[in-house]
């Protein structure tokens, strides 16, 4: 059976298109499904089987006079461009918001149809499908002839990192993602995560300690105890879920419970980079992701997550403070980092400066004010903005001739840690606002190691101001309107148009 067929369709109104691009995508996903069940049966399949991903495209013949405050939400320049998309269900929102913007400041219609693009079978399977693990070793090796595989080719940054070449006259891109690079790093994420894409969230906390993430997850079960008073309305009165690794969920008292939330299951052990989701039914609630150590684990945190197009990402966690006047506890709010974390050497070349971001970086100092309750000389007493060095070498102590300190101080960092430069690079290369907040935990510099009980007393103190600053930042974010969020400071020349 070949798989449907569809016509390419002109569309004045993004409603419209979206509808279309999700009945494209459940007629080539349910054909796609169908002959795996049969091959995964034993039928003998005849031919190769292919789906394709929809696209949608414009071709604008002049330049969109969109309102300059603007950062996305039109093409710089006349052309044909065009995207491969995946999942509608996922992006409805999202992807209705790209079309409203591109039909509004370019006053063209939206062509939806069927790319040339194949979807890989891997990414047709529904969330707890596992089809393939009932075959037969020597049937396994039959599915790459049967069916289309994930391709490498199809699936970089290349788009991301300013080095796509547009060849032979083809469309230029209109997002910064194709869909088999979408669906790729959904499925990493639900293994390196633990938890489904759908239950992340808008804004995302990183640490890079457990201790967070225990004082996230009290604070989360405390609130889904707590029901909405009407009498007295808070701030995270829309907040109605709380999810935590194996997609076990937690509703709002008050709150009804879903159909998929009995498929939840605590994990019989975390998976390595585990997610905890404060949902709103807007999904601008909090994402909280322990990414461990190193910049690794950062990078493949943020490139997997970047795909979901977060408003913002926010560092939380520790680092080595390396001036003498700072101590224990002290806060570092990062305006530069220094690039010694070597993750993103062929993406994102050193030259290239990380600035800081003004919306991230009021938002951080207004919210350490409003839970320390200082200001002025007094919150500078507690609060150095500065530069943060980040390295992979975690026993950079042990270099000799110095050499470490050295850098340090020709590059006036304040702060040491191991994984702030790699989110921030990454999400200035995704266009994802970015910010660092963290507090001193060492001075090794001065002589100043944790003692086992010294670093318990200075967890108990510090983890759950540290957090709290956090979560009023994303509160201060929210308030401030998306409008002034995103910044132009991470758009190139020729940008895509999608956020």
């Amino acid at each position: 059976m070949a798989a449907p067929k569809f016509a390419t369709r002109h569309f004045d109104d993004a409603q419209a298109a979206l509808s279309y691009v999700q009945h494209l995508y459940d007629s080539q996903i349910q054909y796609l499904r169908d002959a795996l069940k049969r091959f995964v049966a034993g039928e003998d399949v005849k031919h190769h089987v292919r789906a394709k991903y929809p696209f949608v495209r414009i071709h604008t013949d002049t330049v969109a006079h969109a309102d300059s405050r603007l950062s996305f939400g039109f093409v710089a320049g006349p052309g044909i461009y065009e995207t491969t998309l995946t999942r509608p269900d996922l992006y409805a929102d999202y992807y209705r918001e790209q079309f409203e913007l591109l039909l509004k400041n370019h006053g063209v219609s939206l062509e939806v149809g069927l790319s040339s693009e194949p979807i890989p079978v891997h990414f047709s399977l529904a969330e707890h499908a596992h089809l393939e693990g009932n075959m037969p070793a020597e049937r396994r090796l039959l599915l790459r002839d049967m069916f289309d595989l994930p391709d490498l080719a199809s699936m970089d940054d290349g788009i991301a990192n300013g080095t796509y070449e547009i060849r032979g006259g083809a469309a230029r891109p209109l997002s910064l993602f194709t869909a088999p690079r979408v669906d790729y790093s959904l499925h990493r994420l639900r293994h390196y995560t633990g938890t489904s894409p759908e239950h992340f969230q808008n804004f995302v906390l990183f640490t890079n300690y457990q201790f967070y993430i225990d004082e996230f997850v009290r604070m989360g079960h405390e609130l889904m105890a707590r029901a909405v008073d009407p009498a007295h309305p808070r701030d995270d009165d829309d907040c109605i879920a709380f999810v935590e690794p194996g997609n076990v969920v937690t509703r709002r008292v008050g709150v009804p419970v879903e159909d998929g939330d009995a498929l939840g299951a605590v994990p019989p052990r975390l998976p390595q980079m585990p997610a905890y989701h404060l949902v709103r039914r807007d999904r601008g609630g909090v994402t909280m992701v322990n990414i461990g150590v190193g910049p690794a684990n950062a990078k493949t945190a943020t490139d997997h997550i970047a795909v979901l197009r977060p408003h913002a990402w926010i560092m939380l966690g520790h680092c080595a403070g390396l001036r003498n006047s700072q101590q224990l506890g002290d806060y570092v709010l990062a305006h530069g980092y220094v690039r010694e974390d070597h993750v993103l050497d062929e993406d994102l070349p050193l030259w290239v400066p990380i600035p800081p971001l003004a919306e991230i970086q009021l938002a951080l100092e207004g919210a350490v004010e409003d839970v320390t309750q200082l200001s002025g000389y007094e919150l500078k007493r507690i609060m150095r903005t500065g530069t943060v060095a980040s390295t992979d070498n975690r026993n950079w102590e042990l270099l000799p001739h110095r050499e470490p300190e050295r850098r340090f101080s020709q590059s006036r960092a304040v702060a040491l840690d191991m994984e702030s430069a790699t989110i921030a690079a990454n999400g200035f290369r995704f266009r994802v606002p970015y910010g660092t907040l963290l507090c001193v935990s060492d001075k090794p510099l001065h002589g100043e190691l944790k003692l086992p009980g010294m670093a318990n007393q200075f967890y108990r103190e510090r983890v759950d101001q540290h957090l709290r600053i956090g979560l009023r930042a994303i509160e201060r974010l929210r308030q401030n309107g998306l409008g002034q969020l995103h910044s132009r400071k991470l758009r190139s020349f020729a940008e895509v148009a999608f956020q």
